[in-house]
């Protein structure tokens, strides 16, 4: 009879022990461990704002008087906005709005001091970038209070009486490429972008250690390739595969979520396809520092996890802190979005699309270049 195998202490802790010191000689997992912890809190605790205050917004004033001086000083005052420009007229207006350089315009009119003390009751027009309704609506909802706190301050003494039983001038907001603030307008044309960063990312971050935990890479090293053909090599099959997923998100965006389509079709996959290529080369480069699979893996979530919480998919990116917005501006996904939802829902053209597209493009030659670096010493 064979003997009866019972449990012991000893055999236990020498597993346990051996489990720590694989975690120990794993330096990603270990960072992981640490780092990921620091990173979430940083990022739900301080950068995360469902208030967004300090809004970009841009005035076009035809008419100085005191009281349009009064109602930006009261703009400034309330904290949800931040004065950063002054255009010349409602064509620049509507092209900072396109650019998504700022959040409002609000233009004084030619005659609104004039009306004013005739008791016209006139409006000031603010105009507004609804594409995202998040960062918009409270600050919207206080227009009507400032309005009326700048007429009881500055229309005293004998103007009085045009107070009457009504503010003396309104604010009259136009929401524009979203008028209704239909969320799925928003979230949905984000989420080709989250989408494609998780898969391509993923599925590329495989790549390379997959073939060195087969052997393989030791018969690709051995050969006269260069490792810019390897890499390029690598990629090309996902670019199809990105172009295909955007195809489906498109038609469901198109018929399912009935998003407006406003832009040129040739202008989406154009930023799709810049936005793989972004993609794809962040995970080759990853794949190229992991030393195995579920490194790759624990580096793309680590990648994955900034993007979808600080590029503007899920909170307002005007109403972050400026750190914040700083790493944000460091990732494709941000400025994939501003491009998706300016061709799809402001009709941008490429004038407009610019300012996103070349730092997507810078962003992909130096991150491949990183990859090429660190190519050959993949098996070190």
């Amino acid at each position: 009879m064979s003997e009866r195998v019972v449990f012991s202490l000893s055999r236990w802790w020498s597993i346990v022990l051996k489990e720590f010191l694989q975690l120990r000689r794993d330096r990603v997992t270990f960072g992981m461990i640490v780092g990921l912890p620091i990173v979430q809190l940083a990022l739900f605790g301080f950068a995360i704002n469902t208030d967004p205050r300090h809004l970009p917004t841009a005035v076009i004033v035809h008419e100085q008087s005191e009281f349009s001086r009064s109602f930006v000083a009261a703009m400034k005052n309330s904290a949800y906005f931040d004065i950063v420009e002054t255009l010349p007229d409602e064509q620049a207006g509507r092209r900072a709005l396109a650019q998504g350089r700022v959040q409002f315009v609000l233009n004084v009119p030619v005659d609104f001091s004039k009306r004013l003390l005739r008791g016209e009751h006139p409006s000031l027009l603010v105009e507004a970038d609804a594409t995202d309704p998040t960062a918009t609506n409270a600050a919207v909802a206080a227009l009507p209070n400032l309005a009326q706190t700048v007429a009881q301050r500055d229309i005293t003494g004998p103007l009085a009486p045009l107070r009457g039983g009504q503010s003396a001038f309104g604010v009259q907001v136009h929401n524009l490429y979203n008028p209704e603030g239909i969320t799925q307008y928003n979230v949905v044309p984000g989420l080709m972008g989250v989408i494609l960063t998780m898969t391509l990312v993923m599925m590329t971050g495989l790549a390379v250690t997959r073939e060195r935990e087969r052997g393989t890479m030791e018969n690709l090293l051995a050969t006269p390739v260069l490792p810019v053909e390897v890499m390029t090599g690598k990629i090309v099959p996902y670019v199809a595969i990105g172009l295909i997923q955007v195809s489906i998100i498109l038609v469901a965006t198109r018929f399912v979520f009935h998003v407006p389509f406003v832009g040129s079709t040739v202008a989406i996959y154009l930023a799709a396809l810049l936005f793989i290529a972004a993609n794809l080369t962040v995970g080759i480069t990853l794949s190229s520092l992991a030393k195995n699979q579920l490194q790759a893996v624990q580096l793309t979530i680590f990648y994955f996890l900034p993007n979808i919480l600080l590029s503007g998919f899920m909170f307002p990116f005007a109403g972050m802190p400026q750190w914040a917005r700083w790493i944000g501006n460091l990732l494709p996904l941000t400025y994939f979005n501003r491009l998706i939802r300016g061709i799809l829902l402001k009709g941008n053209g490429w004038t407009d699309l610019w300012p996103s597209v070349w730092p997507m493009m810078l962003f992909t030659v130096i991150v491949m270049a990183i990859a090429l670096r660190f190519y050959r010493r993949t098996l070190d």
